[in-house]
């Protein structure tokens, strides 16, 4: 692992606001004072800034089924229930990847990879989301080829690039955007009220038949799957 990335990893800072402490001599492997940026750091080094001895963070993701009446934040002015309260609290700092708002439940992802939120979030990678929804009347076909084709919301304009009738009130949406609440006002435009929200697919990630407030550990495979997109990006920019 380079250097700057260890000392990002280990709290320190950004990658890049670390490059300073290791420029102007603050950084010691096994001893010495270590200037180069493109240093590499073994699983046997020993690595200081000033006195103080450093370990890379443990990688952690998982999957969350967030149910509804959760919020996506750390603490809540309004003391509403976070999605942290579902996860042990003695892991380290982890953040969520994306979001889902308080009425909405479903696939969440929780990590503190950097790369993978990036691999994720990155508007030109363009990861598919997939959700389940229960309107509160009958949903009128002429509609689809609108929310198919888009139109303006606040936020954006917006579209959704697949759209499932599986029933009168219950549709599976895709999209590839981020706007936010995107499928509610979406529907809210054309007349309809959103009962029911639920990611069930990020990627080539699946809800699966996990409870509500049910997490998991992704593996390896899994994880290197939901970064592919980035890893195989050729888009210049």
């Amino acid at each position: 692992m380079r250097l700057n990335r260890f000392l990002a990893s280990a709290g320190l800072g950004s990658r890049r606001s670390v490059e300073e402490l290791i420029t102007t001599g603050q950084v010691r492997i096994n001893g010495r004072v270590i200037t180069d940026l493109a240093t590499q750091v073994g699983p046997d080094d020993a690595v200081k800034v000033g006195s103080r001895l450093l370990r890379a963070e443990q990688k952690i993701t998982v999957v969350l089924n967030k149910p509804a009446g959760y919020v996506c934040t750390a603490s809540d002015e309004r003391d509403r229930k976070t999605i942290f309260e579902l996860l042990p609290a003695n892991w380290p700092r982890v953040f969520h990847v994306g979001r889902l708002d308080k009425d909405s439940e479903g696939l969440l992802l929780v990590t503190n990879d950097g790369e993978l939120s990036l691999a994720l979030t990155h508007p030109r990678y363009k990861i598919e989301k997939e959700y389940e929804v229960i309107l509160d009347k009958p949903f009128e076909p002429k509609d689809r080829e609108k929310i198919l084709k888009g139109f303006h919301i606040m936020g954006g304009r917006a579209k959704a690039e697949r759209l499932e009738i599986l029933g009168p009130t219950h549709l599976r949406l895709t999209l590839t955007q981020g706007i936010k609440r995107q499928i509610r006002l979406m529907l809210y435009d054309l007349g309809y009220e959103v009962e029911r929200l639920a990611r069930v697919r990020l990627g080539p990630l699946r809800i699966g038949e996990m409870a509500p407030g049910e997490w998991r550990l992704l593996t390896a495979r899994e994880i290197a799957a939901l970064k592919a997109p980035a890893t195989t990006d050729t888009g210049k920019g």
